[in-house]
């Protein structure tokens, strides 16, 4: 048995962290994305919301398979030009400013310029403000320095720079010796990657898939709304591969694949659970259950606007998510292994 080769993936995730993507700015990544299935002579087509639909035809046509992984990242967009000259941000996703400040940012202007930037505390010069370590981390303390000479708003405007601008966070991703992956956004691009290298070897070595199955590359996950149209009246089982998320009593780890029980929507389908799990034990694929409390996906989006699906969540286990992340090469080989299976088993019954 042969698995699409892990050092690759990676080399894609890494290609696919470095394009700046936040939530309503993502036409190139997903344009990264349809070349890269277009040399595989995969069929595919655009929503109206801007995300990517692959379909593989399979033996079953009449009963249909969806996963979902998204290409939307946390970021931010510009609220208001301070007449310092300097930025204040309205962030896009669920996160913290603290887990921003200090970032190399670029701010691309709506003629397409880009400008680069540091978010920073306005009182961050300890010389300065006596109260600067203590100063809380929020939209009107924290702000964006321009690389450039600026130090009014209308020289700011000058630049092309307005309201409505998108901000995007340096991804600074490393790969390690040791198997490590260190980088932002690898929620949920790590899940991107793992799910093209899949789709390359199916189309690479003919693999007759059991059902027709839809590869959707879903672009406003991060606000909410990813995953849920264009599911297809055949389609029975959903999957959303996504992040697993680890901290405190928590079972997750960076080394296995996470499935995913229940989540704030509330329980995951129980006999597609145990179906996974099966595969995973069968298969000997490290792999670990888990409740994320505060936590939705694109199933879990799909089943609230009314999809009659039978609905999953798995993912490669992503340490600090939604800030500094990091995950391993372990856990992005489990997680396409049970992929891997799953796309070559029959249905829950």
């Amino acid at each position: 048995m042969t698995y699409p080769n892990s050092e690759e993936t990676i080399k894609v995730i890494k290609d696919l962290v470095s394009i700046p993507s936040p939530s309503g700015n993502t036409n190139e990544v997903i344009t990264w994305v349809e070349n890269f299935l277009a040399d595989l002579n995969v069929e595919t087509k655009r929503n109206r919301k801007g995300g990517l639909i692959a379909t593989i035809p399979g033996k079953d046509n009449d009963n249909h398979r969806m996963l979902t992984a998204h290409v939307d990242t946390l970021g931010a967009i510009v609220k208001e030009i301070k007449p310092s000259g300097r930025l204040k941000l309205d962030l896009i996703g669920g996160f913290r400013y603290n887990s921003i400040e200090g970032e190399y940012c670029q701010i691309e202007t709506s003629s397409g310029k880009i400008f680069t930037g540091t978010i920073l505390m306005h009182q961050t010069s300890v010389h300065v403000y006596q109260d600067a370590g203590k100063a809380e981390r929020n939209q009107d303390n924290m702000e964006v320095r321009i690389d450039e000479k600026v130090h009014t708003a209308d020289q700011v405007r000058e630049l092309g720079i307005e309201v409505g601008d998108f901000v995007s966070f340096d991804p600074r991703v490393q790969v390690l010796p040791n198997g490590y992956i260190k980088s932002r956004h690898l929620d949920d691009k790590a899940s991107v990657g793992i799910l093209l290298q899949l789709i390359k070897q199916v189309a690479t070595d003919k693999i007759e898939l059991p059902y027709t199955t839809h590869f959707l590359i879903s672009n406003n996950e991060e606000i909410g709304y990813g995953g849920n149209s264009n599911i297809t009246p055949e389609t029975v089982e959903y999957l959303a591969v996504d992040m697993g998320a680890m901290g405190d009593g928590q079972s997750t780890d960076e080394y296995t694949v996470s499935i995913c029980v229940k989540d704030a929507s509330g329980p995951y389908h129980y006999a597609f659970r145990k179906n996974l799990v099966e595969l995973a034990k069968t298969n000997e694929i490290g792999y670990k259950l888990d409740i994320y409390p505060y936590y939705g996906s694109d199933a879990s989006a799909a089943i609230r606007s009314g999809h009659d699906i039978v609905h999953g969540l798995i993912g490669p286990g992503i340490d600090s998510s939604h800030a500094f992340e990091r995950t391993h090469i372990s856990s992005i080989e489990n997680t396409t292994k049970l992929i891997y299976h799953y796309l070559l088993s029959e249905m829950v019954e």
